[in-house]
């Protein structure tokens, strides 16, 4: 009985491990329409895939969007580090492909003109109501779920960590924010 629950689990296994690799070979789908008026405001970071920018980061992570009369986006990510101290990194965000398909930069104006300098911010899943939010990139190196509350509920956490699977992302790299289920 246990090899014959051993031999499932495995299928199980490989069946995923499977369909996760031809979804990280697709292109990565963007969501059909943004309102990026009711996209800025405050949003809570509620999990991320490791990243060197993010590495001091230990809890509270926010971002926090306000739009341009030129059409960019102002962008304020802010964390708490472990000494207690707050890091803030102030960017800008474009729109490069309607509608959900922008760009982000943290290095100075002067270097805009670097195509280096700009990361893709690509919104893969919003909810209705703006409530929460996938962001990711074409290379899948980079993901973050965001939420206006600072917690999300489990059964929307669930939801959205069932999803990943299917947009080529990993759910098990994510790192969970402190406190952010309830």
């Amino acid at each position: 009985m246990i090899e014959r629950v051993a031999r499932w689990v495995l299928v199980g296994a490989l069946a995923m491990g499977s369909a996760l690799a031809a979804a990280a070979d697709a292109p990565l789908p963007v969501v059909a329409a943004v309102d990026l008026d009711r996209y800025a405001g405050k949003w809570h970071e509620i999990a991320r895939y490791p990243n060197r920018f993010e590495r001091m980061c230990v809890a509270d992570v926010t971002a926090t969007y306000t739009r341009n009369a030129d059409g960019t986006i102002a962008v304020v990510n802010d964390c708490r580090k472990a000494d207690g101290t707050r890091e803030r990194a102030d960017g800008l965000a474009r729109v490069v492909q309607a509608p959900a398909k922008l760009q982000v930069r943290f290095a100075p104006a002067w270097l805009s003109w670097l195509p280096l300098v700009w990361g893709d911010y690509w919104i893969v899943d919003l909810d209705p109501d703006y409530r929460y939010v996938i962001v990711g990139e074409p290379s899948r190196e980079y993901l973050w779920i965001l939420a206006r509350e600072p917690a999300l509920d489990d059964e929307t956490w669930h939801t959205l960590y069932g999803k990943l699977p299917r947009l080529g992302y990993d759910p098990d790299k994510l790192v969970r924010n402190p406190g952010t289920t309830r």
